[in-house]
């Protein structure tokens, strides 16, 4: 007997989305991830999880439907990481016409009916807040509703509910050959020790390295894809209002400027073909300066390359030729008489990640007895409140441990939900959580990643599991290094 129904290779969000579906039909699973979890694209993403309104331009009206259902179904799941706002595009005399962006919108409002999210509106940017950070030529602008998502956390707490419900998450653990027989047997290095695992199917989900994992490890074809490579840039905040803004380019592109992090705002997202090692990606100067440049277009206050505080850049596959929307991903089955099940996946965005694992998942319902699908209605851990009541969240959290600011409630809400008491515990002042390492992270915060959320390396909690590497100090960076050299081993 296998130990396992399903080994899944890829801790990425494709991955534990999988893992998470899968353990909660009642299958055994174990997932290998080389690294961390969300270490590479799905960490990169443009954090946003919407219809795609661009979709209407390319007539992809079912497409968009089933994203926009995709969406409301995030709100109820994952409220403290999916957060509704108003997207704001500005009329542009050199794009596209108002009477085309305005009819886009009412079809989108239609599409995404009964969501209890504002409808679409014209606004006169002259008087309205949304125009404050804009040129003055911009005297109309079209308001819509979508959503923004911490998609390195969405990673973090699928994988905390897939171990909830029973699989193995190794982090750290690569697997270096799979033999394919009746069942699947991997030989993997988990953080040192060579161990060998077997399952009766298997998953293929490592992102930009799919088709090395598949010739070099599982020693089959490689798919039909191609690697393309997506990049954003962060810089101080542009504006206060509470929005995004959605900026048309001259080459046809929809350009996003989104808070991020309170500070700063994050520009992107620009695209093209990726040759070289994914595990080495680094924004090129030219599409630093066509972000900056895509902005001056827009904004009063005027960026340049030196203003960039941080550059986000991941590598995913994409279809060769691109069959269908590159938003959808891939999944390819394969099997065979004295062949275990392989399922090979990629690409796809943040929107669709659920949706896809579920159907990735009930291709091998033909081989296992199974629950039927359930994560449309399984909130995410933390994420047992309606997304409107998000600032109660807040005030309850203040309201229990008083030592809080504002902003640092909110910030511990955003990430833990409903379970931040499994962090800050009984404390009644700043000092009862441990050492500080800069004005937010605790040592208490430290401990709970570590050996609840797979946390092994500074950059681990400062670039994923929060984003708290923008502000924190240099000495606090290698105080927090120390602290973890001498901590608590992660999750088993």
């Amino acid at each position: 007997m296998a130990d396992y129904d399903l080994a899944i290779i890829g801790g990425g969000l494709n991955g534990v989305s999988i893992a998470r579906d899968a353990a909660g039909r009642g299958l055994r699973v174990i997932l290998l991830e080389q690294g961390d979890l969300g270490a590479g694209a799905s960490s990169a993403s443009p954090r946003m999880i919407h219809g795609d309104l661009a979709g209407l331009e390319r007539r992809h009206f079912l497409r968009v439907h089933a994203a926009l259902a995709e969406r409301n179904i995030w709100l109820k799941v994952a409220p403290h990481l999916v957060r509704p706002m108003r997207f704001v595009i500005p009329a542009h005399a050199d794009e596209r016409p108002a009477w085309q962006l305005r009819s886009w919108l009412l079809c989108y409002d239609r599409l995404a009916s009964g969501n209890g999210l504002p409808a679409s509106a014209t606004v006169d940017v002259t008087h309205h807040p949304v125009g404050n950070a804009l040129k003055r030529p911009f005297g109309t602008a079209f308001e819509y509703s979508d959503c923004v998502v911490d998609d390195a956390r969405l990673v973090i707490l699928n994988a905390v509910d897939a171990a909830a419900r029973g699989a193995v998450i190794r982090t750290g653990a690569r697997c270096t050959r799979a033999e394919r027989g009746a069942t699947w047997r991997l030989a993997t290095i988990d953080r040192g020790h060579r161990q060998v695992v077997t399952a009766r199917a298997l998953v293929n989900a490592t992102g930009a390295w799919t088709s090395s994992v598949a010739e070099t490890v599982l020693r089959q074809p490689a798919p039909n894809a191609a690697t393309s490579q997506v990049s954003q840039i962060v810089v101080r905040r542009l504006f206060d209002s509470d929005n995004v803004y959605v900026f048309q380019n001259s080459d046809g592109r929809l350009i996003f400027a989104s808070p991020y992090e309170r500070d700063f705002t994050l520009i992107g997202t620009v695209g093209h073909a990726f040759k070289g090692d994914p595990a080495i990606v680094a924004v090129a100067a030219s599409d630093v300066a066509y972000l900056c440049d895509v902005a001056n277009r827009y904004f009063r206050e005027r960026i340049e390359a030196v203003d960039v505080v941080r550059t986000v850049s991941g590598v995913n596959m994409v279809m060769n030729p691109v069959k269908r929307s590159p938003r959808d991903g891939a999944i390819a089955f394969n099997h065979g008489r004295g062949k275990a099940p392989l399922i090979t996946i990629f690409g796809g965005d943040v929107t669709t990640s659920r949706l896809r694992a579920e159907k990735a998942v009930s291709k091998l319902t033909p081989f296992y007895p199974m629950s039927p699908r359930w994560t449309a209605k399984a909130p995410l851990p933390g994420g047992d409140f309606a997304w409107g009541r998000f600032d109660n969240e807040v005030d309850e959290v203040r309201a229990r441990w008083r030592f809080l600011g504002e902003d640092q409630a909110r910030r511990l809400v955003a990430a833990y939900g409903t379970n931040v008491a499994a962090v800050l515990g009984d404390a009644s002042d700043r000092a009862d959580l441990g050492p500080a390492f800069g004005p937010e992270l605790t040592g208490a915060e430290v401990r709970y990643l570590m050996t609840r959320e797979w946390a092994r390396f500074p950059d681990d909690i400062l670039w994923r599991r929060s984003k708290l590497g923008l502000t924190m100090p240099s000495a606090d960076k290698e105080a927090l290094a120390a602290f973890m050299a001498k901590g608590c081993a992660g999750p088993v």
